[in-house]
């Protein structure tokens, strides 16, 4: 099993505090990182942000010297096309191969749209997609897919 199909996510941990999201968000376009994806999930007391970016290392690096905490995963950015039950189908094939999804969200990307997957098994997800038919973003098209 390859990881070479995944992609790397960066996370970061927020504080529920005024102008926090504003300091990560002002820090990548100051570094020149694009944000291609993202999902904010929330409590009362923290957020998490969830980020597809055009250049990963750098965002981390770039949040890092602005003093905040970023990590990378890897993940897996499933290709959807726009007609019905596409998602419904790979979501059933993952289902089928005994594969657990943590959490996913979406970005549309032109064409077609993208799933982006977090598993503890993401070469699984990879060859259980592909042996049925379905297509992955590899990291430099799912980096750049608003550009």
């Amino acid at each position: 099993m390859s990881l070479s199909n995944t992609i790397q996510q960066l996370s970061v941990f927020l504080e529920n505090r005024e102008g926090r999201l504003d300091e990560v968000l002002s820090a990548l376009a100051e570094g020149d990182v694009n944000i291609v994806a993202l999902s904010l999930a929330d409590t009362t007391e923290y957020g998490m942000l969830r980020m597809i970016v055009s250049d990963p290392h750098k965002g981390r690096m770039v949040l890092k010297e602005a003093g905040i905490t970023a990590m990378l995963t890897d993940v897996v950015a499933l290709r959807v096309p726009h007609a019905t039950g596409s998602l419904s189908k790979a979501m059933h094939q993952l289902v089928e191969g005994e594969v657990n999804i943590e959490y996913m969200y979406a970005f549309a990307n032109g064409a077609d749209a993208a799933a982006v997957l977090k598993s503890d098994e993401p070469g699984r997800v990879i060859d259980i997609l592909k042996g049925s038919g379905f297509d992955v973003y590899s990291a430099d098209e799912a980096y750049n897919a608003n550009r």
